[in-house]
């Protein structure tokens, strides 16, 4: 519940004592499962079966009938999971790939180590994903794909990003490495694009022991051409149809998922929770400073990061502040994918995808994994209401409205915006 008009701003010193808090603590959802680990391991370990085999065959069921898909393939990472998407759609030389700027490095180098170019596209302000109408724009004669990001748990607007992949013939690849068990109007991340692509780096809600991947698809004949790729194009041995790559996934890691899948809804729901319980002490400690994140109608976010705004500059002060008082925070990401070195020969500008360059400037990403406590959160947001207690914002500017804080709780979960941003 929001604080009552007039209520006094609650004091750090009186309601907390100060206690470190990590960005990250994978220890406190491994330690129970940590004897069915083990155990997982050593079968594995008996049957001799290492690189694919029956584990790994089992998680490809398991996790296609989560995402609402006819087939899952197993991969070695997410990264490969991208690469090896494009390789089946026989992306190459000449092609374009409308991408976000505002993503992890791998959605972007996956076109270009196949010699087709990434046109990097802006986001929407409001949930960092993908502009539908950035997208409009872009869709070039060359253009053969849209990467659509569901970044940091929250689907992208699908509905017109696949209006526009029909009208123009051209395919959807749905980046899901951080959103597995998110959806978009009731639908999965993963099932709405010709395919959708996964991490189970250890840091994802559903993470391995290490670099692990999974590509989901309901058309048969792609699903066959990604399991030949990811074996060299292999099939059967020694008889190459296609030059792929070594990207099979180790049955330790499809072992180790396996036990942590049965807590995945568990922990989804923790995650919503913890983020509930952020949106209350933003509201207790009245931070009208920090812009909270959106969550659009009709999607379910499952929460990979939090990820807050700090407007006028002090977004780095302010990481740096907690950082002093062991409070562990990440920005996710410094740079929009256009400023990066490796990319300047494509002739992009810093201000030419300007929500993306503001996002990169403003975005810190807060403490939320399972088994986050309370106080730990309260340690969090009063130690940042302390720090524009004596850090004022220099700049006194009101919000644009797509960023302003919604009245209710419920509001700020499930803020909406108009037709036109949202397009």
């Amino acid at each position: 519940m929001q604080p009552e008009q007039g209520a006094a701003t609650p004091s750090f010193e009186s309601e907390s004592h100060r206690i470190p808090v990590p960005f990250l603590d994978l220890a406190r959802s491994h330690r129970p499962l940590r004897d069915q680990i083990v155990e997982a391991l050593a079968r594995v370990c008996d049957s001799g079966a290492f690189v694919l085999g029956p584990e790994v065959e089992h998680l490809e069921r398991i996790l296609a009938q989560y995402c609402h898909c006819e087939h899952a393939i197993a991969c070695a990472s997410g990264s490969d999971a991208l690469l090896l998407a494009l390789m089946a759609l026989g992306i190459g030389p000449g092609d374009e790939v409308i991408v976000p700027s505002f993503t992890f490095f791998a959605t972007a180098s996956a076109v270009t180590r196949l010699g087709a170019k990434p046109v990097f596209a802006d986001i929407d302000p409001a949930t960092y994903n993908i502009s539908p109408r950035e997208v409009a724009r872009l869709i070039h004669k060359n253009t053969k794909a849209i990467i659509p990001v569901h970044l940091f748990g929250q689907a992208a607007e699908m509905e017109p990003i696949l209006r526009l992949a029909q009208q123009h013939h051209i395919f959807v690849i749905e980046d899901a490495a951080q959103s597995i068990g998110a959806e978009y109007h009731q639908r999965r991340v993963g099932s709405l694009g010709q395919i959708g692509c996964f991490s189970f780096y250890p840091t994802k809600n559903l993470g391995a022991m290490g670099d692990a991947g999974m590509i989901t698809t309901h058309d048969a004949e792609l699903a066959e051409k990604l399991r030949v790729l990811r074996v060299h194009g292999m099939k059967p041995r020694y008889y190459h149809h296609w030059i792929g790559i070594n990207s099979r996934m180790d049955a330790f890691h499809a072992a180790t998922l396996l036990v942590k899948f049965n807590c995945l809804e568990t922990w989804i729901a923790e995650r919503q929770q913890i983020a509930d319980r952020y949106y209350q002490l933003f509201a207790e400690y009245k931070l009208a400073q920090v812009i909270l994140p959106q969550v659009l109608p009709g999607r379910r976010h499952v929460w990979n990061q939090f990820v807050i705004r700090i407007p006028h500059g002090q977004r780095d002060s302010l990481r740096t502040y907690l950082q002093e008082r062991r409070i562990g925070t990440e920005i996710y990401y410094p740079l929009g994918l256009h400023e990066q070195a490796c990319f300047q020969d494509l002739g992009y500008a810093p201000s030419d995808l300007p929500a993306t360059f503001a996002a990169s400037r403003e975005v810190l990403a807060l403490p939320i994994f399972p088994g986050l406590t309370s106080e730990e959160q309260r340690t969090v947001v009063a130690t940042i209401a302390e720090f524009f207690k004596s850090h004022p914002p220099r700049i006194q500017v009101g919000q644009p409205y797509f960023l302003k804080h919604p009245a209710t709780l419920r509001g700020m979960r499930q803020a909406s915006v108009s037709k036109g941003e949202a397009d």
